[in-house]
């Protein structure tokens, strides 16, 4: 007890730090814009193959034809889509479902295991965004030069420049735009209509929209989009663990920073291999710094890794101070990733199930369907001999891309006349309205309401028949 305690005195007076909201930069005023600079690797020469390649696929689908018809064409006003020879109608959404769900868990599979992948060489607001800056680099140079131009009065020099980049990002935007609405009217036919000034009211509006969206989301937006726009960013981390590969700055390597010539020793001077040069910095799409740890911002891009690979080979230090690296890898080197881990076998064995569940709907699809469409201004008539008639519109689908002959019978009624074609051809991938009429005898029904089935089979496959239920009304 005879010890004393220590009193520490706590000052009464606590001086508050507020954030300057003044100096925080704002991504949205054009002076705080990100002058990307241009940097050469193997991460980057596949992102352009891979981004190519994803363009090259996109601009041509349109133009190329399976079957005699546009091989991927989304004819909304039909209510079909036609995707290599698979006509998908309203009556296939268990299909589409299907397709959805399979992209969207190959998607957390992917970034599962290697990151955000997906944004830094697949997604199309990358893609584009990297295309425009390529026009920007043909026009106005390298990314310090395109600073100063932009920083200095305009002049002819500046305004040629301006509006040819401008020019070339608009005449782009158009294109993607009519390549886009390609893809939901006959491109072969809106293009001819679009430069004789025909084309209709809804593909010139959706052209017109889509040419605004492409040039504010390629040419101004861009890493706004990936930022503060996209929720992609927001909940990808919900996917990461110890074990996913991101882009990664080795901190223990990596520190202390400080500039160094190529001759001096770095544990002499107590620095690390980073130079802090800053061009990781330069190069990112998002301008954030890697160094600073993993940051949703990060689209996985690799071209940090790139720009640090190069200054590592000129200061002849190993590479790797940036790479695709995963967070268990840093802390014990000697670790080894796991790729084997639950949640990458729970995302293929549902991948799989969902392949099997897709590719069962579609072998199991019957090759046509139909709906019952009655007469909406009576539910029965009787003619003069007092025999009751019953109107009834069958819309019949033919799902196969061959043409089809059906034939219709009825089934669940006895005594009955039928007025209407029993038989008819249907093209390929269309659908054919058959008007038709059953009559009775009021005596020969037992209810005001009888149930009895309309059956169709193609007439080379009789087995292979569907059959819808309806109703015969008579007076009460």
């Amino acid at each position: 007890m005879d010890k004393q305690i220590k009193v520490k005195n706590i000052p009464t007076e606590v001086k508050i730090q507020k954030t300057d909201l003044s100096r925080q930069e704002d991504r949205f005023n054009p002076r705080n814009r990100i002058y990307v600079r241009a940097v050469s690797g193997l991460h980057q020469l596949l992102r352009q193959r891979i981004g190519f390649l994803g363009m090259l696929a996109f601009m041509l689908l349109p133009w190329i034809n399976f079957n005699g018809q546009q091989a991927v064409l989304f004819e909304l006003m039909e209510q079909k889509f036609n995707i290599f020879g698979l006509t998908l109608w309203p009556q296939d959404f268990t299909i589409l479902a299907f397709i959805f769900m399979l992209a969207a868990f190959a998607l957390f599979l992917v970034t599962t295991f290697y990151g955000r992948v997906w944004c830094g060489y697949t997604c199309p607001q990358t893609v584009w965004t990297f295309i425009f800056i390529w026009f920007e680099e043909k026009f106005e140079g390298s990314a310090n030069q395109r600073k100063k131009l932009d920083q200095r009065p305009m002049d002819f020099d500046k305004f040629w420049r301006k509006t040819a980049k401008h020019t070339s990002w608009v005449l782009f935007s158009l294109y993607t735009a009519l390549t886009f609405v390609g893809y939901f009217t006959p491109i072969r036919e809106l293009l001819p209509e679009f430069v004789t000034f025909n084309v209709g009211g809804y593909a010139l509006v959706s052209i017109i929209v889509f040419t605004i969206c492409t040039y504010g989301n390629a040419g101004w937006m861009r890493e706004i989009m990936c930022l503060h726009i996209c929720p992609y960013s927001r909940f990808q981390s919900a996917m990461f663990d110890k074990d996913t590969f991101t882009v990664s700055y080795d901190e223990t390597r990596g520190e202390n920073r400080g500039p160094r010539s190529r001759k001096q020793d770095p544990k002499e001077l107590g620095l690390g291999d980073c130079i802090d040069c800053n061009l990781c910095v330069q190069v990112c799409p998002t301008g954030i710094d890697i160094r600073n740890g993993l940051q949703y911002e990060c689209i996985n891009c690799g071209a940090c890794i790139d720009a640090c690979d190069g200054v590592m080979d000129k200061m002849n230090y190993p590479r790797g101070l940036i790479s695709y690296t995963t967070e268990r890898n840093l802390e014990t080197p000697e670790n080894k990733t796991h790729p084997l881990r639950p949640k990458l076998i729970g995302y293929s064995i549902i991948l799989v199930l969902l392949t099997g569940a897709l590719v069962a709907n579609i072998a199991m699809r019957k090759p046509m369907d139909f709906d019952i469409i009655r007469d909406r201004n009576q539910l029965y008539r009787v003619d003069f001999n007092g025999l009751v008639e019953n109107t009834y519109t069958l819309k019949v689908i033919n799902m196969a891309q061959y043409e089809q002959t059906f034939s219709i019978d009825v089934k669940g009624l006895d005594n009955y006349k039928y007025i209407g074609d029993t038989t008819f051809t249907v093209n390929a991938g269309e659908s054919h309205n058959v008007p038709l009429s059953l009559v009775m005898d009021p005596y020969d029904l037992k209810a005001p309401m009888t149930e009895f089935n309309f059956v169709l089979s193609p007439i080379n496959e009789p087995d292979n028949q569907i059959s819808q239920q309806s109703n015969f009304f008579k007076a009460r």
